[in-house]
């Protein structure tokens, strides 16, 4: 028998350039993979989606039989090693335990560098997909449910100086028990007194709020709880509230539900950086009223709250907790009885659905 062509490539001895002294050091056998678990111990069931990072699987754990969802980190510029984004969410879902915001379990490597897998806990559902899907809309006890999870794993975010920086219904899964997470944390960021400066291109458009439409290189959780508020509005209304196309029309249609925004309401309006780039219809009225004639005072105050243009009056996670319209009939219903649905995740996403899906994730 001749020779093999060469050393097996797994066995080959990695050698890294020093960061403080000049030459090179070689990586020992048992540390190639650092204390990461290889990929290979799990079994790959079925796509189930694409976060703004990564593809997503359903996944089983070999060693405990447990389901998981199975994300690899996308790796555009290998060269550069991991994308920052992927390292902020890893580092970020590493520290944060909360029922409501989704686990990430471990990092698990496959045979190249480039192969790296975030193992999180799994959920049947996510929000988009299910709106998608639904026979019957949820009742208002149900959307009560949703929302005031959503706002216990916020509270929690914002307590730990967290702002997610992209909530909207794709970005909520729910397990087959009723508990919604927040998940997809590759635009969440830290941050601290004194606010530093931030890119204003976050939060999907439909979502995003006024303060960052107009420019603001400052942002507070104020622009994750804008995001509750549209989150909210479309559970109650069975469509997204402000679906805009542009930059300029999401303006547009803010203002028609709102009113026009001014100092008076909003000090420093005048002297966000994109204000004297756009020109912004004159409307006095604020039209959540004729917009949702249905719901009760208590829910148009809460919504009122959350769509507040000064971002420093706009409601906290632990204001909305303390609204009396979680206090009224018809009363929140408790996760474990809210409807189960069948598993669209578990099987691949029809066409149709996955086009609603792009439209919405780009907007």
């Amino acid at each position: 028998m001749g020779e093999p062509d060469g050393p097996d490539p797994e066995l080959q001895q990695i050698r890294l350039k020093r960061i403080k002294q000049d030459g090179f050091f070689t990586v020992p056998p048992d540390d190639r993979l650092g204390r990461c678990r290889s990929v290979k111990e799990f079994e790959k069931l079925n796509r189930i989606g694409e976060g703004t990072y990564g593809i997503v699987y359903r996944a089983r754990d070999t060693s405990t039989n447990e389901i998981v969802a199975l994300k690899k980190v996308r790796m555009d510029k290998e060269k550069d090693g991991i994308p920052i984004s992927s390292l902020r969410e890893i580092t970020l879902l590493l520290k944060l335990r909360h029922p409501n915001i989704v686990e990430l379990k471990e990092v698990v490597v496959g045979n190249h560098l480039e192969s790296i897998f975030l193992v999180m806990g799994y959920c049947e559902q996510d929000l988009a997909s299910l709106l998608e899907n639904m026979q019957t809309p949820f009742s208002e006890a149900q959307v009560k449910c949703i929302i005031l999870q959503l706002l216990r794993g916020l509270q929690y975010l914002h307590e730990n100086f967290i702002v997610h920086r992209d909530l909207k219904v794709s970005n909520l899964l729910m397990t087959d028990k009723g508990c919604v997470k927040i998940a997809d944390f590759g635009l969440a960021r830290a941050y601290g007194v004194p606010l530093k400066p931030m890119t204003p291109k976050v939060v999907t458009l439909w979502y995003r709020a006024p303060e960052l439409l107009f420019g603001t290189t400052t942002q507070t959780t104020a622009i994750d709880m804008w995001a509750v508020g549209c989150i909210l509005a479309e559970l109650l209304a069975h469509k997204p509230l402000l679906p805009g196309g542009s930059e300029i029309q999401q303006i547009d249609l803010i203002v028609q539900l709102l009113g026009t925004p001014n100092e008076n309401i909003w000090p420093g309006f005048a002297k966000l950086p994109l204000v004297g780039q756009y020109t912004v219809r004159k409307q006095p009225y604020n039209n959540l009223k004729h917009k949702f004639p249905w719901l009760s005072e208590a829910g148009l105050r809460l919504l009122n709250f959350l769509f507040m243009y000064d971002p420093k009056k706009r409601a906290t996670a632990e204001d909305c907790l303390e609204s009396s319209y979680f206090k009224e009939k018809p009363l929140p219903c408790e996760p474990e009885l809210m409807p189960t649905f069948p598993h669209h995740r578990n099987k691949r996403a029809s066409t149709g659905a996955s086009i609603v899906e792009n439209k919405r994730s780009k907007h």
